[in-house]
């Protein structure tokens, strides 16, 4: 079993034993539907309401070591919790905001890892989404090898709603061209 896999597999647990809705958000589901590429973490995206908040981060401090000092504090701050496993790796847990990462977890898609575990994953629409908003420029490699590996099967209208919302809300009008780029480029290959 590799490091990435136990420490999914340690969240999922932690996570599922405390009712706690969730998303991976980062390599795993990258494996799952583009590229695959070494990540040093895991990243998932829980759903707490706000008055939640503080108790869950303890809760989660009680089973995963903090990365930082003052880490409470700082994910109160920032919405990002930085822990680590037993064994010592990362874990990046957002708290997520209701509407659009409700509606991501809601579209979670299960993943079997090894040993039978079936854990919860963002779609391929979603993780093209989330990529297309960091935008940094593995994430634009990331979205390419998505569209080449899925293609026709995205929800090509989802995508662009949300898409269309997040660059309209963060006056950043490329976050559209990230994904409509390798888009158009596969349609013109597939001619």
């Amino acid at each position: 079993m590799t490091p990435q896999v136990k420490a999914i597999m340690e969240i999922h647990e932690f996570l599922t034993r405390e009712g706690i809705p969730y998303v991976l958000i980062g390599g795993i589901a990258l494996q799952w539907w583009g590229e695959p590429r070494f990540t040093r973490d895991v990243d998932v995206t829980i759903l707490v309401n706000s008055r939640d908040e503080e108790k869950v981060i303890k809760k989660m401090l009680t089973c995963f070591s903090p990365r930082i000092t003052d880490v409470l504090e700082f994910a109160l701050k920032n919405r990002i919790c930085l822990v680590k496993t037993k064994d010592g790796y990362e874990i990046d847990i957002s708290l997520g905001i209701p509407g659009y990462e409700e509606e991501v977890i809601k579209r979670a898609v299960g993943c079997k890892l090894e040993k039978g575990y079936v854990v919860k994953i963002c779609s391929a629409e979603d993780l093209i989404i989330y990529k297309a908003v960091a935008g940094r420029h593995q994430d634009l490699g990331d979205i390419e090898g998505i569209i080449l590996r899925q293609g026709r099967r995205l929800d090509i209208n989802y995508i662009r709603i949300r898409l269309n919302k997040f660059s309209a809300m963060l006056e950043t009008p490329e976050i559209k061209e990230r994904f409509e780029a390798p888009w158009k480029q596969l349609m013109e290959e597939e001619k």
